[in-house]
C-alpha cells in the first residue's frame, strides 16, 4: 500500500483538518479499531509540531505521512524547524497547563520514535498496533521506540 502524504500550514486550524484527513484515509474496517487512538494521536503530533518546530507559520508547512507495515498503521508528523531541540518525555505536575502531549502518544502508540530529518526540522513517528496492546511476539505491552521510518520522512 502506498503511503498516504499531506502538507497543512502550521496553524491551529490545520491540527482538525490534519485529524479528518488521517482518520478518513483509514479503511472503514479498521476506524473502530483505531480511529479514536490515531485521531488523538494526530491531534497531539500536529500541535506539537505547529508549537515547537515552526519558526515562521505564515510559510512553514507540517508533514503528514500515513502508512500500514508490520501489523502497525505508522503516522510520521514532521516540522520544518531547526531541529536543535528534540521532542521528549516531561513529567509536569498537577498545576502545569501543558507539557502532557508526549505522555499521551507514549500512552496510546504501540511504539513511537523522534528522528531529525536529513535537511531540517524533527520527524515524530508512532504506530498503532493492527492489534491493540499486543507486540508481534504476542506479549502484552509497548516495546521501546523503534519505529520503522517511511521513506518520505527521511527526505528533506
Amino acid at each position: 500500500m502506498v503511503p498516504a502524504h499531506w502538507h497543512f500550514p502550521a496553524h491551529p486550524a490545520s491540527v482538525r483538518r490534519a485529524r479528518h484527513a488521517v482518520t478518513e484515509t483509514l479503511p472503514h474496517t479498521l476506524r473502530p479499531l483505531l480511529g479514536d487512538d490515531l485521531s488523538l494521536l494526530t491531534s497531539e503530533l500536529v500541535t506539537n509540531a505547529i508549537r515547537h518546530g515552526s519558526c515562521r507559520k505564515d510559510e512553514d508547512l507540517i508533514e503528514l505521512v500515513l502508512w500500514p507495515a508490520d501489523g502497525h498503521y505508522w503516522l510520521a508528523v514532521s516540522d520544518p524547524g531547526t531541529g536543535t531541540g528534540k521532542p521528549a518525555l516531561s513529567h509536569p505536575d498537577a498545576a502545569s497547563a501543558n507539557g502532557r502531549g508526549l505522555l499521551l502518544v507514549d500512552s496510546l502508540a504501540t511504539a513511537w520514535t523522534v528522528r531529525p530529518r536529513p535537511t531540517r526540522g524533527t520527524s515524530v513517528i508512532a504506530g498503532l498496533s493492527l492489534r491493540q496492546g499486543t507486540r508481534s511476539d504476542g506479549t502484552v505491552g509497548r516495546p521501546g521506540p523503534t519505529a520503522q521510518p517511511c521513506p518520505h520522512c527521511l527526505t528533506g
